[in-house]
């Protein structure tokens, strides 16, 4: 029984390390922002923030698996539930960088003044 509960304690610490180390890189290029990807644009975004969003999606992937037990599931289950979550995680940011930009755009270009 306590072996069980050791390799519990390994797998959490390795997950528990696995997040530490994606969200200590996205801190970091947070804190710096590096001109080559601050700069360069992709799909009218710069490739920062393409890269907060691909970690976040990678983040979000681990965290179902490992803490939903979704590695231990039947491989349809896994996928049905994996997919349907990262497309609308996908769709929503989608939705809110386009929504964000006409927003923008409007107060930039338009007769709405800034008054906030």
């Amino acid at each position: 029984m306590a072996h069980a509960h050791e390799s519990n304690t390994k797998r959490i610490w390795i997950v528990f390390g696995i997040l530490s180390v994606i969200t200590i890189v996205e801190v970091l290029f947070g804190i710096y922002k590096p001109k080559s990807l601050y700069f360069n644009n992709f799909l009218s975004m710069n490739l920062l923030n393409w890269l907060f969003i691909i970690l976040t999606v990678v983040k979000a992937y681990y965290i179902t698996w490992a803490f939903m037990h979704m590695e231990g599931e039947k491989k349809w289950f896994r996928r049905s539930i994996v997919w349907t979550v990262v497309f609308l995680i996908l769709y929503l940011c989608f939705i809110i960088l386009i929504e964000g930009g006409y927003v923008f755009d409007v107060y930039k270009t338009g007769f709405i003044k800034w008054n906030f």
